[in-house]
């Protein structure tokens, strides 16, 4: 693994020990930048079911000015906390360690900026994406401009309340795919 372009392009990253996390590939990861081009000054992004953290340290890397990152997994936040370590951008950084969907409920209860990006990639077999996209709390912490990118299989894509954001775009890569979602235009 490791940091596809930008300020840390090719520098290696640390995966997290046993098969519990299951990163980006660098494909994917090349792809999805590509796509979403440079964040905007002071952007701010939000790396759920972070594992090593290789979305959120990737959006570093190309001028987002923050991460948060938000795992579960011991293992995972180890790995985590080494690769913040490696890129030397702790103080451009939040790591938390909890249930992602009660880190999501915190986070939308605290006075801070909006999420640029949000990025979920949660295990493929759960349900995780479609609660985290439903849920009003992770529609309050994007940016009016901003958008949640969900990594997912394609076997299993969030199923979205008629309250949820709007799907613009969706990729595959193989069974990998990226779906793209932002706040809904309001009616006139």
């Amino acid at each position: 693994m490791r940091i596809i372009g930008g300020e840390f392009g090719g520098r290696r990253l640390l995966a997290p020990a046993g098969s519990a996390t299951r990163p980006t590939a660098d494909r994917v990861r090349e792809a999805l930048f590509n796509i979403l081009g440079p964040p905007p000054a002071g952007a701010r992004v939000l790396d759920l079911c972070a594992g090593a953290g290789t979305l959120g340290l990737e959006a570093l890397s190309r001028g987002a000015a923050h991460a948060t990152f938000v795992d579960s997994a011991r293992a995972a936040i180890t790995a985590l906390r080494e690769n913040i370590a490696r890129l030397d951008v702790g103080p451009r950084c939040q790591v938390l360690q909890s249930d992602v969907i009660k880190a999501v409920l915190r986070l939308a209860k605290a006075p801070a900026p909006p999420f640029w990006w949000i990025f979920i990639d949660p295990p493929y077999r759960t349900d995780l994406a479609t609660l985290l996209v439903n849920a009003g709390a992770t529609k309050n912490l994007l940016a009016a401009d901003g958008l949640v990118i969900i990594e997912h299989n394609r076997q299993n894509p969030a199923k979205l309340s008629a309250t949820a954001l709007l799907r613009t775009d969706h990729r595959r890569y193989g069974d990998t795919e990226l779906s793209f979602y932002r706040h809904a235009m309001p009616s006139p």
